[in-house]
């Protein structure tokens, strides 16, 4: 297994499945502890996401470029300076490692925020797919505040430790998520959202490899006074600025009855992902515009 050295000099384990174009995929491809895996059945997410993904798309013909970005994230925190330019320096050493000098991304969430930061500053990518984040009106102050109270609330737990809950979570209810970050992991969210402050994503309309975006039609986020009362707006966003994404060149897919959750499932993105993978795997790689 390679391993990826990012620019901080730690250090990052990269799975490769599948031969064909590469694609690159932040994700955890190794089964969780049972405990990890049920607090997250728990929350309504699946916790074998990754290895479905990886393992379906080298099964239709490309070579997967896997790593667990975020666990790393976790485990190794860069409060302060985990930029946008840092986050794209990371996932250029992941590709480095595998030896994909060409590759096309597909990020959900905020490592699809990611990939549009990635497309921007590379000329590698030779196609870009976001989930569950808004190429146009993102919602980047909505999420800086978002992650800023996460931070509070780290801090605060940090100083004054409380007992767990012993209820169990409702999935997509943002208020019910205990705290159990430390305030180094919330932090350098903070510093990548305070990054991105002044970022006018209408450079998303200047991308001329092809372009995929697809979120869940009921995927706008609502948090509670815990957080702010800050409204996350996802599909209003894609929906509202669906015609001048097409016309620009992204296919736009709008997933029926889908959040945030649901409409990461494999399942519910792969019919979406695969086919626009495989309709560009042929096409000639595309400067900048």
């Amino acid at each position: 297994m390679p391993a990826a050295t990012l620019p901080d000099g730690s250090t990052l384990d990269v799975t490769t499945l599948g031969d064909g174009p590469a694609v690159l995929l932040p994700v955890r491809t190794d089964p969780l502890e049972e405990a990890q895996a049920d607090a997250m059945r728990a929350w309504g997410a699946d916790p074998d996401l990754g290895a479905a993904l990886a393992r379906r798309v080298a099964g239709a013909g490309f070579r997967v470029v896997a790593a667990d970005y975020e666990a790393h994230l976790a485990a190794h925190p860069r409060p302060g300076t985990l930029t946008a330019d840092a986050v794209t320096a990371d996932l250029l050493a992941v590709a480095d490692a595998a030896g994909a000098d060409r590759f096309a991304y597909y990020g959900y969430s905020w490592l699809a925020l990611a990939g549009l930061q990635l497309a921007l500053r590379t000329d590698r990518l030779t196609g870009l797919a976001m989930g569950g984040y808004p190429p146009l009106d993102g919602p980047y102050a909505a999420m800086l505040a978002v992650t800023r109270a996460a931070h509070r609330l780290a801090l605060s737990h940090r100083d004054a430790p409380r007992p767990a809950s012993t209820s169990a979570p409702e999935p997509g209810d943002w208020d019910s998520v205990e705290m159990t970050q430390a305030p180094e992991q919330t932090g350098q969210y903070v510093t990548l959202y305070e990054s991105l402050a002044g970022f006018d994503d209408a450079a998303a309309l200047t991308l001329a490899v092809p372009r995929l975006a697809v979120v869940g039609a009921d995927d706008d986020i609502v948090y509670g006074p815990g957080w702010g009362d800050v409204e996350v707006v996802i599909a209003g966003a894609v929906t509202r600025r669906r015609a001048e994404l097409e016309a620009a060149g992204w296919t736009v897919e709008v997933l029926p009855g889908k959040d945030h959750m649901s409409a990461m499932q494999a399942d519910a993105v792969l019919p979406v992902l695969l086919p626009w993978l495989t309709a560009h795997r042929g096409r000639p790689d595309l400067p900048h515009r």
